[in-house]
């Protein structure tokens, strides 16, 4: 596996990226601002790291939560009734979450093959 090759990684990167500009064309609560834009930012900054680290686990796992966390933001925030944000929170978060899971396994595979042997 090589760095910033993973596609998975670039669509729970734009994901994010679709979630924290979303705020500027979609009705906000100040709940829904504050969440979409501090999982929107963490969703990219985890594709980053993903894409430059590739065969790390633990990162897939995390941003694997972020979109997860997205996607029930709208339930935290109480912003469910919020069309727009709302809306844009569970498919931004829904796909950054599943594409992120398809890729847990390679990542886990590529971090067994690179651990040295005892």
């Amino acid at each position: 596996m090589t760095k910033w090759t993973r596609w998975e990684d670039y669509v729970a990167g734009l994901c994010g990226l679709y979630a924290a500009l979303a705020i500027f064309w979609t009705n906000q609560t100040s709940s829904s601002k504050s969440l979409m834009l501090i999982f929107g930012i963490l969703l990219i900054v985890a594709a980053v790291l993903n894409l430059s680290m590739p065969g790390t686990p633990w990162l897939e796992y995390a941003q694997c939560a972020l979109g997860i966390l997205l996607f029930i933001s709208p339930w935290m925030g109480a912003y469910y009734d919020h069309t727009g944000a709302a809306w844009t929170s569970w498919i931004a978060g829904i796909i950054a979450a599943g594409v992120t899971a398809a890729a847990i396994k390679p990542a886990i595979d590529t971090h067994h093959r690179t651990m040295p042997s005892h």
